[in-house]
């Protein structure tokens, strides 16, 4: 089915463009709906939508195509930390 991207997919993006610490993708539904969790040290001192914008570019044009939906949650690793 073209224009379907998997979890791991995702995952491997984010992680090449922004040498996040820690992500996890999962499929909400259709294959083009999703959620992930995005640990990064590039997100320190950066406002919760600069965040996203991180992860936007991170994926390119996957973010204009295959993806239809992105439920992001952003934290620094000091603040994955305090909530493991």
């Amino acid at each position: 089915m073209p224009g379907v991207i998997a979890p791991a997919e995702i995952e491997k993006r984010i992680r090449e463009g922004l040498a996040a610490e820690h992500v996890s993708v999962e499929d909400t539904g259709g294959g083009d709906h999703f959620a992930a969790v995005v640990v990064a040290k590039a997100f320190a001192g950066k406002s919760r939508i600069e965040q996203h914008q991180l992860v936007y570019a991170a994926l390119g044009d996957a973010m204009r195509a295959e993806i239809h939906a992105l439920a992001l949650r952003t934290l620094t690793p000091e603040a994955w930390a305090e909530q493991r």
